[in-house]
């Protein structure tokens, strides 16, 4: 015997009140998990959007690299679990291995450097600093609200060699400072 539709709809306006007070309890666990939990999953599938530079495929395994403090908690982590085309490295200070460098707010101050080292190297500069993409980062994954969005500096990707796919740059911001 199925349910009802009426008690179904109330059933999960029951269940839903119940997560809601969960997360009540805890804002700022819920919205952290929520925002570094998405920017992880957006950093993680970036290079799927990527065209390298000469036409190359792309590497296989893909290094994704965080400096600084990680923000992302443990999601990297989960994402990478069982999936061996992508490898994630924490608190890199060495990055010639890396492909996709994720430069951490703890680095604010190092930026510059950063910034200079990892386009010297040909890698994919991404962050969630505010203007990291007008101050020569690639990609910027700012808090709008309550969502996640996307703003790429495409003539800092052109000059070492990158384009982005058109599905990206339609959800993106486009910059060119």
């Amino acid at each position: 015997m199925t349910p009802r539709p009426a008690f179904t709809s109330h059933l999960r306006r029951l269940l839903l009140a119940g997560f809601g007070c969960l997360f009540a309890t805890f804002p700022v666990l819920a919205q952290d998990v929520s925002e570094y939990g998405m920017k992880a999953v957006l950093f993680y599938r970036l290079p799927q959007f990527i065209y390298w530079p000469g036409g190359a495929p792309q590497p296989n395994p893909t290094v994704l690299c965080v400096a600084g403090r990680n923000p992302f908690g443990n999601a990297l982590g989960q994402i990478e679990q069982g999936r061996g085309q992508i490898e994630v490295r924490l608190g890199v200070s060495e990055i010639t291995a890396c492909h996709l460098l994720f430069i951490a707010g703890s680095e604010a101050a190092n930026l510059g450097s950063w910034l200079e080292r990892a386009h010297a190297r040909q890698i994919v500069t991404v962050s969630d600093l505010p203007g990291f993409a007008r101050s020569g980062g690639m990609i910027e994954l700012p808090l709008d609200g309550e969502r996640i969005s996307i703003v790429v500096n495409r003539r800092v990707a052109r000059r070492i060699g990158y384009e982005f796919s058109a599905q990206l740059l339609r959800l993106a911001r486009v910059i060119e400072p």
